[in-house]
């Protein structure tokens, strides 16, 4: 059950992570829509447009990431996989319109095909961007880690006797 609680947080946890970068590029485009496009007119509220796809975008990703990567770590994968892995992810949240549609939740005006194919390329690229992003995010926070982990072997050092020893006196 345990690992089950951890997978669920770390699914949410990533789709959080996720939702902030959604967040921050949709905030960036009503800033610029705003100050240097139209400086007089109202904002266009494209982070909420970002964040919530990129919050399930999250999900679906450490969904696939934890199918396809199990049990390796960050060091040991590779960026394209890690992109395939994100676009993926990007492909199958575009299926969803489909699937709603599929259980009768949902109705629609446009053709079922063409809605998912324009949800396809958006979602797909988004995808794969936000997990190479991810990527290099955790790549970074390891090397931290592994920094502040030496300095304190750093500390430790060699005795008077283990150095005498070590340079053959």
């Amino acid at each position: 059950m345990k690992t089950w609680l951890r997978r669920i947080r770390g699914a949410l946890g990533m789709g959080l992570t996720w939702a902030i970068g959604g967040f921050a590029v949709g905030s960036a485009i009503e800033l610029i829509n705003n100050v240097w496009a139209n400086p007089w007119g109202s904002l266009l509220d494209i982070w909420p447009a970002l964040a919530l796809p990129a919050f399930f975008g999250g999900v679906v990703f450490s969904t696939v990431l934890g199918i396809a990567g199990r049990r390796r770590r960050f060091d040991e994968l590779s960026l394209p996989a890690f992109a395939a892995w994100g676009a993926l992810g990007g492909l199958l949240m575009s299926l969803i319109p489909a699937a709603l549609v599929a259980m009768g939740v949902v109705t629609f005006n446009v053709p079922l095909w063409s809605l998912t194919a324009v949800l396809a390329v958006p979602l797909t690229l988004g995808s794969a961007i936000a997990a190479s992003g991810t990527l290099a995010l955790a790549r970074m926070t390891e090397d931290r880690e592994l920094l502040d982990a030496s300095r304190d072997v750093e500390d430790v050092g060699l005795t008077e006797e283990e150095a005498r020893e070590l340079l053959g006196r």
